[in-house]
């Protein structure tokens, strides 16, 4: 069997890869296994100086691997040169507090010593999406890595060059053979690595379908998992807002990456007194984007990464409007291309709001008080993030509280930040990447305790 990765933008095959077999797949595990052994005895300042290695080569290489981003999954060049950097920023984020997170925390006790000490799981399996190849993979592994395990990696099908090309990094900055590895495996194979006495935790970052897939399988045999799912992040603009500010930073939260990404404003909440108003500010903008080639760096947005998803965006769109949203602007599609499109007089029971619209589709909803917008972002089975722009910014801080979501932004587009946590509650999924609470998610907390 081969996995194929095609240019979403030409529709030309890029390269076919001869997936593992099964003795192949065990070689990289008994590897994976014998790397982790040695790994976890290095001193966490070595660690921590091949992971500023890997951000150097990340840096020094930067438009090819972008390059690669861009050709495998359609991403603008400009924004695969973004994901890049972003990782070479983690890496050094991780080498810096990375250890101070690790550090064994004494705690007063009966004891004579009594003591936490923070030791790697072993061998982790990461399962990554194909939205942002780069990015993904490095906000599990280098933690991870950092705290002492090692890393099999069941990349995307259709982003193996990518896949590739991030085991040539870490292998470059240094860390011992079969430390990190691809696995090239299609998705029916994965349920044979996961049940491998010798995977220890799963992360997938992915659909709610893959991911509770996942989870079953790993519940079955005992088996930690970090989910990132699926996300229908609200964006409510209330009546005091800077519209000139929110509709910049909306189409920008809703058309990046072509609206690829599982944190993008996905249901656009207004005030009633301020809507229309808000909807020509954002229409404006968003026809100013340029859309074609996704190599040129001028482009703002290219192509989606499938026909299929192409075509999955479609029929959202057409099921919504046939429940009584109304077009306003876009809605077309010529292959992978999909226009930047808006409806309004969107409503829960449409497809637009109801389900996770993958793609450059806006939903606009009406509120007429600040207690229905809250309301309507939480009648979602989706919990990542919330988007909220207003000026009163006590008010803004006491609405947090009214959320389901992971995170609340005000006055912000929700992003991945390595400082803070990241991750979601209900279908988004569960546990955090990034920060301190990232790392942990990979670590035995051993108590010690010495009368």
């Amino acid at each position: 069997m081969k996995l194929q990765s095609i240019n979403p933008f030409s529709g030309e095959l890029i390269e076919s890869f001869e997936t593992f077999t099964e003795a192949e797949v065990e070689v990289c595990i008994e590897k994976s296994i014998h790397a982790q052994k040695l790994w976890k005895n290095t001193t966490i300042g070595l660690r921590a100086e091949i992971l500023r290695k890997i951000s150097t080569g990340l840096r020094i290489k930067t438009d090819q691997y972008a390059a690669s981003i861009t050709r495998e999954m359609g991403k603008p060049m400009k924004e695969s040169l973004v994901e890049i950097k972003k990782c070479a920023w983690l890496c050094n984020y991780y080498a810096d507090e990375g250890p101070g997170f690790l550090t064994t925390e004494s705690i007063h006790t009966d004891a004579s010593q009594s003591f936490v000490r923070y030791e790697p799981l072993g061998v982790i399996l990461a399962i990554m999406p194909w939205n942002y190849p780069f990015w993904q993979v490095f906000r599990c592994a280098i933690p991870a890595m950092l705290a002492g395990n090692s890393v099999l990696l069941k990349h995307a099908s259709s982003v193996q060059r990518c896949a590739l090309l991030i085991e040539e990094i870490m292998k470059a900055a240094g860390i011992p053979e079969g430390l990190f590895q691809t696995l090239v495996i299609s998705s029916s194979d994965i349920e044979k690595v996961i049940v491998h006495p010798a995977i220890r935790s799963i992360s997938l970052t992915g659909s709610e379908f893959a991911g509770s897939r996942v989870a079953e399988t790993a519940g079955k045999n005992l088996k930690k998992t970090v989910l990132e799912l699926g996300g229908s992040n609200a964006f409510i603009v209330l009546e005091d807002a800077d519209l000139e500010a929110a509709a910049t930073i909306g189409v920008q939260s809703r058309m990046q990456n072509a609206g690829q990404s599982c944190i993008a404003a996905k249901r656009f909440i207004l005030h009633n007194k301020i809507a229309d108003s808000f909807m020509h500010l954002f229409i404006e903008k968003m026809l100013k984007l340029r859309m074609g080639d996704h190599s040129d760096r001028a482009t703002d947005m290219g192509p989606l990464v499938s026909l299929k998803q192409a075509e999955i965006l479609e029929d959202q769109l057409e099921r919504s409007i046939k429940s009584g949203a109304r077009l306003i602007s876009g809605g077309s599609r010529k292959n992978c291309f999909f226009s930047p499109t808006v409806l309004d007089r969107v409503t829960p029971g449409m497809a637009a709001f109801d389900e996770e619209t993958f793609g450059p589709l806006t939903p606009m909803i009406t509120v007429n008080h600040e207690d229905e917008a809250i309301n309507l972002a939480n009648k979602t089975q989706y919990g990542l993030g919330v988007s909220i722009f207003t000026r009163n910014i006590e008010k803004a801080l006491s609405l947090t509280l009214e959320f389901d979501d992971g995170a609340v932004f005000i006055n912000s587009l929700v992003k991945s930040d390595p400082r803070l946590p990241f991750g979601g509650t209900k279908h988004s999924g569960y546990g955090r990447e990034l920060a301190r609470a990232g790392i942990m998610e990979f670590v035995n907390a051993k108590t010690v305790f010495v009368q």
